[in-house]
């Protein structure tokens, strides 16, 4: 008997299917940049940038890692399409820069057409709140690399900053405030550490008073951007450092961004901490060093700014929403 590509557990009519349904969808993300569609080879985007002395592109790549576990037991797959947009944007405005255009990979064992568009209705929907392009991707559908109904997600995103905006550490000194900004849970980190916790005893369709709704769905709150509500600051202060909370908790990741010779403190017993945090905990029997290492703690942005700032800062970040915690204070080491 003769042997097919779909015999061997690749359905290219699948493929097809998937990406007829969300073309559309995918256009209209699209700014006066784009210059093609979906289809080609490569995304054309238009490099003129009216306004800007000395544009640099700024670059970042990221997953959602074991979230994606949630995503399948619960069958809720347009929540991780949002994450990792949300979660590339947030990289990319630690050094100030506005999103341009974003890219996605999807792996999966075998492609369902319908799992594929909730996942890019996801990406779709945070592309516009985040004014980014979706300008192309690539679905692999590889038996034998993926179980049946899973799948793996990754995202690239392109941004842009004015050459002399850039936010990258180096003015950092001592005696700046370090504002924290309010996480929506987990975000897209610490989640094989919450699985072991709290799996062996809660299923993910398990509703949990502290939270008001099932385990997974709690697990399943979209990773936050801070885009708008960071650029209303920047456009109105000077900002020294950003560091995103992301895998490594607080400590791990605002290390990045300070030189040498600076250092900090952080006031632990500021932070009002997300229940979801204290339930992990509780359950997990996890140690407070660990819980600091592991997650964001219910702080997802840090920005570092100036004392005499630090109240305006604060208004305009209300004024967009935002929950800040004075967390610490810059010093030298």
């Amino acid at each position: 008997m003769a042997k097919s590509y779909k015999d061997s557990g690749v359905n290219i009519d699948a493929g097809e299917t998937a990406v007829n349904s969300i073309k559309e969808k995918i256009r209209s993300t699209f700014s006066p940049r784009v210059l093609s569609g979906i289809g080609h080879f490569g995304a054309f985007y238009e490099a003129s940038f009216e306004g800007m002395d000395a544009p640099v592109l700024v670059s970042s790549t990221d997953g959602v890692g074991t979230k994606l576990k949630i995503a399948y037991a619960m069958g809720i797959h347009n929540t991780v399409g949002q994450d990792i947009v949300n979660h590339c944007v947030d990289d990319i405005l630690t050094s100030g820069a506005k999103p341009l255009f974003f890219l996605d990979y999807i792996g999966t064992g075998v492609l369902d057409p319908g799992t594929i568009e909730k996942v890019i209705d996801g990406m779709v929907l945070a592309c516009r709140e985040n004014s980014c392009s979706l300008v192309g991707g690539e679905m692999a559908e590889m038996p034998g690399i993926y179980n049946d109904q899973e799948y793996d997600i990754s995202g690239t995103i392109v941004g842009i900053v004015e050459k002399k905006k850039i936010i990258n550490g180096s003015g950092i000194r001592p005696g700046q405030l370090m504002l924290g900004l309010r996480s929506s849970g987990l975000h897209t980190n610490g989640y094989s550490l919450a699985r072991y916790a709290l799996l062996d005893r809660y299923k993910v369709t398990d509703r949990i008073s502290e939270f008001g709704q099932t385990l997974g769905e709690e697990l399943l709150t979209v990773h936050r951007s801070y885009l708008r509500s960071v650029q209303a600051v920047l456009s109105r202060f000077t900002v020294s450092g950003i560091s995103h909370i992301t895998g490594g908790g607080i400590i791990g990741n605002t290390n990045r961004i300070f030189p040498e010779g600076m250092s900090y403190d952080i006031f632990w017993d500021k932070i009002d901490r997300l229940p979801v945090f204290d339930f992990i905990q509780s359950v997990g029997a996890i140690e407070e060093v660990e819980m600091r290492r592991v997650f964001n703690l219910g702080i997802g942005m840090i920005l570092i700014v100036d004392e005499q700032d630090a109240d305006g800062v604060t208004r305009v970040l209300e004024e967009h929403g935002e929950t800040v915690t004075l967390l610490g204070k810059t010093r030298s080491v």
